[in-house]
């Protein structure tokens, strides 16, 4: 352990835990589950190719398996970081091996429908992508963004009005970027003009949008439902025959409007923030503004900018709540999705891909506590419920191991020394 580095040390006690949890399942899931009820996986949801359509496996006999799976990648795993050689195969193997073994327990008897699973997976991630995009904007270039929650809701509301008045998603789908930005205008003028504590301002500022729509929830879209809160909503478009590949077709390939502008933002912010000039300036002004200012790039104003953009941004990602799912506006409906996209990002360490692979993990938190839930699992319901929100805690406070924000983040600056 001494000749390691700190990420090994990390990624070690990571599969250590993974073969205790492994050892745990075979003992409790294994030896421990007496009866061998049939477990169904289902891997079809429409008319798209059936690769297979469904495979059932002794519930005794599946934890038994997966279990033994678990263990074994987990060892392969630590032989690979005691090499000093990446040790990803192992850890994916053993999580996905101890998740199917809990799922042979916990479903006994029942069916699981693994591709709509993996299908609300990514549905229930998209807010959490949008969010965590706006924060990386913000965040890599030194300004704190805890207002991904109220910039949200506002586009949330704001979709779902204009929707709702014009009877068309398009002109909800404009509006809602613009909610967001003007959120976002907000916490600019107030954080990089006038130096108020980012922290506090964004809390604000989701406390306003919060009070502000609750108020206008209760004394407009609720008498008025008919005409303010009744919008129509986005279709689901299928790509010709990307759309009808086994597995992957109705998850990635069968959405609304909303989530392939997802995919296209996600790659354009990756693209841009690490091959392109403004990508090299908006890391440059986020790790040594001073550095920055002095080879001629005014900090603050694109910072400013770029607040803006992370504005639009997570604006956008607020219409899904309404246009691209039910199409009327609720109190509060985004849920805290803005503080788990926050934790996203944190998990994912600041980069693109990785917050979006927090979010895709958190998104699959919640949809595995629903669908055991309607299944009717025999888990208490309040610990389902609490599911999605302790993947958080403890993806941010233990998995991720050490991780470092930019520099200049959350620290104003002025010409002559930041404070």
């Amino acid at each position: 352990m001494r000749t390691m580095t700190a990420a090994q040390r990390r990624q070690f006690r990571l599969l250590a835990v993974l073969l205790i949890l492994s050892m745990f399942e075979l003992y409790s899931f294994g030896f421990g589950n007496k009866a061998n009820a049939p477990t169904t996986f289902g891997f079809t949801l429409g008319h798209e190719w059936v690769l297979i359509h469904q495979w059932v496996i002794g519930s005794q006999s599946g934890s038994f398996l997966f279990s033994i799976l678990g263990a074994i990648g987990s060892a392969v795993g630590i032989f690979l970081v005691r090499s000093k050689k990446s040790p990803a195969i192992g850890t994916a193997v053993a999580s996905l091996s101890l998740l199917l073994s809990f799922l042979c327990w916990a479903a006994a008897g029942k069916f699981i429908p693994l591709t709509g699973m993996l299908q609300g997976t990514l549905l229930l991630a998209v807010p959490l992508v949008f969010g965590s995009m706006s924060g990386l904007i913000c965040e890599r270039s030194g300004v704190i963004n805890i207002a991904i929650e109220g910039q949200l809701l506002a586009g949330a509301f704001a979709s779902g009005v204009i929707a709702s008045l014009t009877h068309k998603t398009s002109w909800g789908l404009l509006v809602a970027p613009l909610a967001g930005a003007l959120i976002s205008l907000l916490l600019a003028t107030f954080a990089i003009k006038f130096s108020v504590d980012q922290v506090i301002l964004g809390f604000v500022l989701n406390v306003l949008v919060i009070g502000l729509t609750d108020f206008l929830y209760k004394k407009l879209l609720i008498p008025y439902q008919a005409t303010w809160n009744s919008g129509p909503s986005f279709s689901h478009i299928e790509i010709p025959v990307l759309g009808k590949l086994p597995i992957i077709g109705p998850i990635f390939f069968n959405q609304t409007i909303i989530v392939y502008m997802m995919y296209l933002i996600v790659a354009v912010i990756t693209y841009s923030l690490f091959k392109t000039k403004w990508g090299l300036r908006t890391r440059a002004v986020g790790e040594h503004p001073t550095a920055a200012d002095s080879v001629g790039i005014d900090v603050n104003k694109l910072r400013f900018r770029n607040v803006l953009i992370a504005g639009l941004v997570s604006g956008l990602g607020g219409a899904y709540f309404t246009i691209g799912s039910v199409g009327s506006f609720s109190k509060e409906m985004t849920a805290g999705a803005g503080f788990i996209a926050l934790a996203a990002l944190i998990f994912g360490k600041w980069t693109p891909m990785g917050a979006v692979s927090a979010a895709l993990l958190f998104g699959f938190a919640d949809n595995l506590q629903g669908t055991l839930s309607i299944i009717g699992v025999s888990i208490p319901s309040e610990f389902m419920l609490m599911l999605p929100y302790i993947a958080t805690i403890i993806a941010v406070s233990g998995l991720v191991g050490r991780v470092r924000a930019p520099k200049a983040d959350g620290i104003h600056y002025s010409r002559g020394g930041s404070h």
